[in-house]
């Protein structure tokens, strides 16, 4: 590898800004903002819109959108219907 032209990767918390769940993770990311950790060390702090804590997959409150297909739609939109649905 070359020295000199990667940027420096080092640790850093990320807080979700909607929930005030934090973390800590490797990152190129720079802030300067910091927090002191846990574990008494002082990092810098990035702050994100969505994490794990506050994502509908996650939390389980995620929408389903109906997934019918191009015919159904079709079907629903002109008022047909299916004759071997009913047997």
């Amino acid at each position: 590898m070359k020295q000199g032209i990667h940027p420096d990767y080092h640790k850093v918390v990320f807080m979700d800004s909607s929930t005030g769940f934090k973390f800590i993770s490797g990152s190129t990311a720079n802030s300067a903002e910091t927090v002191e950790w846990e574990d008494g060390n002082t990092y810098p702090l990035i702050r994100v819109e969505i994490s794990s804590d506050s994502h509908p997959f996650y939390t389980g409150k995620q929408k389903f959108t109906q997934a019918d297909g191009r015919v159904d739609r079709f079907n629903k939109k002109y008022g047909f219907t299916d004759k071997n649905a009913a047997k």
